[in-house]
């Protein structure tokens, strides 16, 4: 068993590095397309391939670009089978952060929290492997205040490394409403980056397809970079016009900081596929997910 693992985590790296590589070269000929159409000055970095890329142009019709093979990608049975997702906690978890996880496991509809014991991170991704598991949440605290964040994405990646900040759990809200169990409505603001839609993404898949007469909104609102969470259930007032929103909690502000390509037990041994570098002298310039 654990070399077949091995064996299709190796195929599908594999696979990815080669769609990879094929995307950059389909970028590469658009972005030239562009500029003889234009009549303007061949950028510096693909003047170098410039002769051989126009070579190929010559050779593609019109209705060949931004076709991008993702057979390989991880999620394809996206929207076709609702996730099944299994949540845990850090070793010895206090009782703030085990309350944490109840009301965390009430977001995701189809879901399940196990207590930790002492399973190694190895033991838990091999039975939710076992279980057809999608995805793996693991819940991390600091002295009793809930401060992290894992998405897993199985069976082979990727695994998003959040901060968590500003947590307000359901029994701090007043008048907190009851939870309902409908699959939720989703609302992204500002992901427009290219990391942007692949957090979007991530955070996306975790959730079934709604019906529309669900009367629950969960909203991931990006604002410089920190992703605020909040969770609403609405109804429409007597007049039928205006509409009455309630929140229902949890609350709290997300920071991703790391995207590997593998699953969290692999996180030595993986690829990275985005860092958070906050010593860099362009960091507090720059913003991550949005490009404005």
């Amino acid at each position: 068993m654990i070399r077949r693992q091995a064996r299709l985590r190796r195929e599908y790296l594999y696979r990815k590095a080669i769609e990879d590589r094929d995307k950059t070269i389909l970028e590469k000929k658009q972005r030239l397309k562009q500029v003889l159409d234009d009549n303007k000055e061949i950028p510096s970095d693909l003047r170098k391939d410039a002769i051989s890329i126009q070579k190929t142009l010559d050779w593609e019709g019109p209705g060949g670009e931004g076709i991008v093979n993702h057979v390989d990608d991880e999620y394809k049975w996206a929207g076709v089978e609702d996730p099944k997702i299994m949540i845990t906690t850090s070793r010895d978890p206090s009782s703030k952060l085990k309350q944490f996880a109840k009301e965390v496991r009430l977001i995701f509809p189809n879901s399940q929290r196990i207590n930790r014991g002492n399973y190694e991170v190895k033991q838990l991704v091999e039975a939710c492997r076992s279980n057809d598991v999608t995805d793996l949440i693991l819940l991390h605290e600091h002295r009793g205040v809930p401060d992290g964040l894992i998405v897993c994405h199985l069976p082979f990646g990727p695994t998003a490394y959040f901060t968590l900040s500003n947590v307000v759990m359901r029994h701090d809200i007043p008048d907190v409403g009851t939870m309902s169990e409908q699959f939720p409505h989703l609302i992204f603001h500002n992901f427009s980056s290219r990391l942007g839609n692949r957090v979007k993404s991530i955070l996306k898949y975790l959730f079934p397809v709604p019906k529309e007469e669900s009367k629950r909104v969960i909203t991931f609102a990006n604002d410089d970079d920190f992703i605020s969470f909040r969770h609403h259930v609405y109804k429409k007032t007597e007049n039928g016009k205006d509409i009455e929103l309630q929140e229902v909690g949890p609350r709290f502000e997300m920071k991703i900081y790391q995207i590997i390509l593998g699953t969290i037990e692999n996180v030595d041994t993986a690829d990275t596929e985005w860092v958070y570098r906050p010593y860099m002298n362009t960091t507090k310039k720059r913003k991550f997910l949005s490009d404005n």
